[in-house]
């Protein structure tokens, strides 16, 4: 492990990323299956929005902008307050993971959905649709730049085995390093961010809505409803 970091450069990184997360293009209610009285959907609302944390606060505190909130804590916030095993971290501290391009985080993630989800549900073999948001999100630090020393520690690419690269994050988090760039395990041309520390991230914006259709061995990407902008082949992962 000291070989590797002594080996590290710093990139210094001040431009945005993409961040592709799970969403929903039309909004759900999440209490009419509780009751048919829109009086009482109000209270449960009411309820619920008096008693949920906030995770952000606008800077200009005499107004509340909940839009300005729910974009933060989507684009940004949600993996530091929601942790959870990934490629760089054993669950016990959040990652947030960007990517330089459409095509990379679109691989990235179709993967994710496809491995980690649908086949451990059971679902593989099903025609599933699943609707997702892209975020642009401004990123200023300076971030560990492993893709010089890839070819020479294929651990931190490898496709399942994440012992090693979990690792590499846990050091980087206890040293207190804002993040690491590395290139793409799902789209090779591509370069993934992982971001240890929120406040390097700033000015979140939706970019566009993404549809993913798993039918047979291919997901069908579409960015316009019905106009497919990519095809990915399962036997690809």
């Amino acid at each position: 492990m000291d070989n590797l970091f002594s080996h590290i450069t710093v990139a210094d990184i001040h431009h945005d990323l993409i961040r592709n997360i799970v969403s929903l293009n039309e909004s759900v209610n999440p209490f009419d299956d509780l009751s048919s009285n829109t009086e009482e959907w109000f209270l449960a609302r009411q309820v619920e929005s008096d008693t949920r944390p906030r995770p952000y606060h606008s800077h200009t505190p005499q107004l509340y902008r909940p839009f300005e909130e729910a974009l933060w804590l989507n684009a940004i916030q949600w993996p530091f307050k929601n942790r959870q095993t990934s490629r760089f971290s054993d669950g016990s501290f959040g990652v947030w993971y960007g990517s330089d391009r459409l095509e990379t985080s679109v691989h990235e993630s179709a993967y994710h959905w496809f491995q980690r989800l649908l086949c451990d549900a059971g679902f593989e073999h099903e025609e599933v649709t699943i609707e997702r948001t892209l975020y642009t999100v401004a990123c200023d630090a300076a971030l560990l730049d492993f893709r010089p020393v890839a070819n020479n520690y294929p651990n931190i690419l490898h496709t399942t085995d994440y012992t090693f690269t979990q690792s590499v994050g846990a050091r980087i988090h206890r040293e207190g390093h804002p993040g690491l760039l590395t290139f793409s395990v799902r789209h090779r041309e591509g370069i993934n961010y992982a971001v240890l520390n929120p406040n390097v991230l700033s000015n979140p914006r939706q970019q566009s809505q993404l549809t993913y259709h798993l039918h047979g061995q291919t997901i069908t990407v579409d960015e316009t409803p019905g106009v497919t902008c990519m095809d990915i082949a399962i036997g690809a992962f």
